[in-house]
């Protein structure tokens, strides 16, 4: 057996890794990622400490001991001047260390561990709802009305959808819990217990999203059935069902994309008032009432989690519209 041995990269293979569009767009995208994390982090730190008022006096009460007061507020870094308390919030960071929480005195880590399951599955379970709602009744709404054919029905459907998403999550969240548990009594009014009590937060999140994406479905599947591809398959005499499936349904999907991370990343936003509506033990209702009490660290560390988790949800979009058409987004300037 002769063994083979792989010898060193010859330059003229190294010139082609480095000029590599896959690679000018990976290095693009990851330093959009790292600045755009810094701002988020920046703006943050910045936000929270222009707040008025003494976080420690709040936590401690406005009967402790001046003394107390102080000994706290040293312990913390307080006292530090902004830029100060900036570069070592900034170097905890780097570190791994998210700080530690002024009121319960627990490392934010703990607490963010703790309340981030509840969000993601939340947030998850809607985004979910959204798609396999909005993706079937678009196409079906844009294969039913191509054309100019059943205008009743398209009207019906462009003014419904407007209607539900305009709707305010937090308005129809008071709605959902009014009807379905305080009059009918079919699910609980507040709390995370059985599957049963996802529905409605879940419905809360999802219709709205659901509504817009249904209409950019539509739009964008009656642009490809005017296209001549689509004509040809019809000349072809192929199956109603599989010109639909097949062939005009994942051209239309590529801007269904794009909105769908945007859809994603607005529907984390707002677990922040659904969880308050129905009392969901999530990172929502920790930073309401840790912004109410001036707990900077925590507040700070569950801002910092929702920026990672916007910036990555836009990152994996950008990268799934590059392999679905790298010849606009590969390329790009």
């Amino acid at each position: 057996m002769v063994a083979v041995v792989a010898g060193p990269a010859t330059p003229g293979v190294l010139a082609g890794v480095l000029g590599s569009p896959w690679l000018s767009f990976a290095v693009r995208r990851l330093g959009r990622f790292v600045v755009s994390l810094w701002v988020v982090v920046t703006a943050a730190f910045v936000m929270i400490h222009l707040m008025p008022g003494d976080p420690v006096r709040s936590a401690l009460g406005m009967t402790a001991p001046v003394e107390t007061v102080n000994a706290r507020r040293q312990a913390l870094g307080l006292d530090d001047g902004l830029l100060t308390q900036y570069w070592h919030y900034l170097r905890s960071l780097c570190g791994g260390d998210f700080g530690t929480s002024v009121l319960s005195n627990l490392p934010v880590s703990q607490q963010i561990g703790d309340r981030l399951p509840a969000t993601a599955q939340l947030a998850l379970a809607a985004f979910v709802v959204a798609m396999v709602v909005a993706v079937p009744v678009g196409a079906v709404m844009a294969v039913l009305t191509r054309g100019g054919r059943r205008r009743g029905g398209e009207l019906a459907f462009t003014s419904t959808s407007v209607l539900l998403a305009a709707i305010p999550e937090f308005l129809l969240s008071v709605g959902l819990v009014y009807v379905f548990s305080v009059h009918l009594g079919w699910f609980p009014v507040a709390g995370r217990g059985g599957l049963i009590s996802y529905v409605l937060p879940v419905l809360a999140l999802a219709v709205g999203p659901a509504a817009v994406l249904a209409r950019i479905v539509r739009v964008e599947m009656l642009a490809v059935l005017g296209n001549d591809f689509i004509r040809t398959a019809r000349a072809k005499r192929l199956p109603a069902r599989r010109i639909y499936a097949r062939h005009a349904l994942p051209n239309a999907l590529t801007a269904t994309l794009t909105m769908a991370g945007l859809v994603l990343t607005g529907l984390v936003a707002g677990t922040v008032l659904v969880e308050n509506v129905f009392a969901w033990p999530g990172l929502g209702s920790t930073i309401v009432q840790s912004i109410q009490q001036k707990d900077y660290p925590v507040v700070q560390g569950i801002v910092l989690v929702y920026g990672i988790g916007v910036l990555t949800v836009n990152l994996l979009v950008d990268v799934l519209l590059a392999v679905l058409d790298p010849r606009s987004t590969i390329r790009e300037a």
